[in-house]
């Protein structure tokens, strides 16, 4: 989408709805007044009202979009609010988009990023698609008091806009698309950011002892890839970095244990957690970020075939530890095993935060709208809660009670792959415990808001979400860039 923004006086282009935000108790006037006594509409947040334009504008149309309370609209709910205009009118007929908000540039930069992500469409495979049923909104207009301002503002929002349409991008590609070799060609073509951008290979691997990975991996024609994507962006480029590990299994059959046909389509989204540290990596490149960081992704098809790995097999991990596994689909962790020891060992960070669609076992605990976050550091732990507060994405901190770690003791090997039913999030978080070599980590089990279909969020049309990359970019600016 063409956004830009504008002073109140510049003209209104033909064929625009004009949106005007509303407040709980406001009193319109005039044609507007006859319109809202008509309906049911209060200025609660979410609302609209979509008229034709009164006698006097210029607009087409226009629309009132009910924003709540006055004293709680803050730069979230300007998202949300412009997001919400785009959703009333996107397949109206008309061409352009004018969004009326009092507020300084901040409160425009981030309507103009609710509009970039609620705009957000993966039509990249639809070829027979009716005009009249796509998205006839192509360009948007901020009225701002100092548009330049506002511009400026928007200039590291718009990278942070870049980074998740990058992610969605991959959560969205079908897996005859998007395979371990393609998503890291994908990573790989991100230099061009100013990123450096590392491939390790099967024979890499082997070398390296990751057979807990490699196991994984070993049922799929396509080989598995380890991408390490680095940004040195501190002033120090030798200060100690800070790393995100990405489970990235481009399609998760089950394995020989193999899941039940319903929504299995759904599986090529187990890379979300990967998808999230690509976009993330993506998002510091575009606005300068001030730190080091390292990204790894462990890339992989989890198939069924004669050379796959099974249930009652005993994998060594590139740390030495040993894993009997259990069950083939709870593989996320034995990718993220291998690649956070990798990480700590290569790269000493100063802490590790890993993501991955890990369990079904978080989403019965915590639903579609709050991600797990598990810790073995209490700063790192509020970190994360901050700034997933502050950019309005659900995070809940989960227990790590070393009680647990009783459940996935095994007969013959140093662990199992996975415990009982109960507490299934939690023995996950505690197995990839077993793998950071006591630095600094947290887990983030994404597995019920790396997607959403339907989405009841203005900015997040169904599918990909992009979770993760606003929390952790801000967590980074707040807390950790020079």
């Amino acid at each position: 989408m063409d956004i830009e923004f504008v002073a109140a006086t510049t003209a209104i282009p033909p064929k625009t709805a004009l949106a005007r935000i509303a407040f709980d108790g406001d009193t319109q006037q005039g044609a507007l007044a006859q319109a809202v006594a008509a309906s049911r509409f209060t200025g609660a947040k979410g609302q609209t009202l979509d008229v034709l334009a009164p006698q006097g504008e210029t607009a087409a149309r226009l629309v009132l979009v009910g924003a709540g309370k006055t004293a709680a609209f803050d730069v979230i709910a300007a998202e949300q609010a412009a997001a919400t205009a785009y959703n009333a009118v996107k397949a109206s007929g008309l061409e352009t988009l004018r969004i009326e908000l009092s507020g300084d540039a901040d409160m425009a930069a981030h309507a103009a990023l609710g509009l970039r992500l609620a705009s957000y469409r993966f039509d990249k495979y639809r070829t027979t698609e009716k005009t009249d049923k796509k998205p006839s909104i192509g360009k948007a207009q901020i009225v701002a008091a100092d548009p330049d301002a506002a511009l400026a503002a928007f200039a590291p929002l718009s990278a942070i806009a870049d980074g998740i349409s990058f992610t969605r991008d991959l959560v969205s590609e079908p897996p005859n698309v998007l395979y371990p070799a393609e998503f890291a060609r994908r990573v790989k073509a991100l230099e061009s950011l100013g990123l450096e951008v590392e491939i390790l290979g099967e024979p890499e691997m082997m070398q390296l002892g990751m057979g807990s990975l490699l196991a994984v991996g070993q049922g799929s024609i396509r080989e598995s890839q380890l991408a390490v994507i680095k940004w040195y962006g501190a002033a120090d480029k030798s200060a100690q970095p800070i790393a995100f590990v990405g489970k990235g299994v481009c399609f998760d059959t089950g394995g020989i244990s193999i899941k039940p046909a319903d929504s299995m389509e759904d599986m090529k989204w187990d890379m979300g957690g990967a998808g999230t540290v690509a976009g993330l990596m993506h998002a510091l490149a575009g606005r300068k970020a001030k730190v080091n960081v390292i990204g790894i992704l462990g890339l992989v098809e989890n198939m069924p075939d004669g050379n796959a790995y099974r249930p009652g097999d005993v994998l060594t991990s590139m740390s030495g530890q040993t894993i009997e596994v259990i069950n083939t689909d709870a593989e996320g962790r034995l990718v993220l095993a291998d690649a956070l020891w990798y990480c700590q060992d290569r790269f000493k960070p100063k802490f590790m935060v890993d993501l991955a669609t890990l369990t079904g076992a978080i989403i019965v605990a915590l639903g579609n709208d709050y991600a797990g976050c598990y810790a073995n550091d209490e700063d790192l732990a509020a970190n994360l809660l901050a700034a997933a507060k502050a950019e309005d994405e659900g995070l809940w901190r989960m227990p790590l009670p070393d009680a647990y770690n009783k459940q996935i003791e095994s007969m013959i090997a140093d662990m199992k792959n996975t415990g009982t039913r109960a507490g299934g999030s939690i023995t996950a978080a505690l197995f990839l415990q077993k793998y950071v070599n006591g630095v600094p980590w947290a887990h983030l089990d994404i597995a019920g808001t790396a997607w959403k279909k339907p989405s009841s969020v203005a900015t997040i049309p169904d599918g990909a979400v992009g979770f993760g990359v606003r929390l952790l970019s801000r967590m980074l600016q707040d807390k950790y860039e020079g």
